[in-house]
C-alpha cells in the first residue's frame, strides 16, 4: 500500500512539473556581454556585432542569415550571469561562422526565441528556466567598411 502511494505521488509530481516550469524573460545588454571578462579571451575583435536598429558602418556586402541557439545549465547561476554566458556562446558561434564566410560583422541581430523575432537596439532577450537558460539570436553576416 505504501509503495502505491509513493508511486501515485511521484506521478502527480511529474504531471505538475511542466505546469510549474519557469520561463522568465531577461533582457541583457549587448554591451554588457561584450564587456564580460570571459569575452576578452573568446571574442578577438575581428568580427563586430550590431543589434537590429543600431547604427553600423557602411555595409559593403550582406551575406547569408544564420541562427545561434545556445543554452547553459542554470543551476547555481543567477539568471543574469547565465543569460550573459549563453549570449556570449552565441556570439562566439557567430564569430567563427563569420570568419569562415569572410565576413567582418554580424548585423541586424534579433532575439529569435521559438522562431519569434524580438527587436531591440540595445538588449537581447534571454529565457531563464529552472534548470536551463537560453539565448536564440538571428543575424546577417556582412562585410563592413572599416
Amino acid at each position: 500500500m505504501r509503495h502505491s502511494v509513493l508511486i501515485l505521488l511521484a506521478c502527480v509530481g511529474l504531471l505538475a512539473g511542466p505546469a510549474m516550469a519557469r520561463d522568465d524573460i531577461v533582457h541583457i545588454a549587448l554591451a554588457d556581454v561584450l564587456a564580460m571578462p570571459e569575452a576578452q579571451g573568446k571574442l578577438d575583435g575581428t568580427v563586430k556585432f550590431f543589434l537590429a536598429g543600431q547604427k553600423t558602418p557602411k555595409v559593403l556586402q550582406r551575406l547569408e542569415s544564420d541562427v545561434s541557439n545556445q543554452k547553459t545549465n542554470g543551476v547555481g547561476k543567477s539568471d543574469e550571469f547565465g543569460c550573459k554566458w549563453a549570449a556570449l556562446s552565441a556570439l562566439i558561434q557567430f564569430q567563427e561562422s563569420a570568419k569562415a564566410r569572410g565576413a567582418n560583422a554580424v548585423v541586424d541581430l534579433v532575439s529569435y526565441y521559438k522562431k519569434k523575432e524580438s527587436r531591440n537596439d540595445a538588449t537581447m532577450e534571454c529565457h531563464a528556466g529552472s534548470f536551463v537558460i537560453g539565448v536564440a539570436l538571428k543575424g546577417d553576416y556582412a562585410k563592413l567598411r572599416d
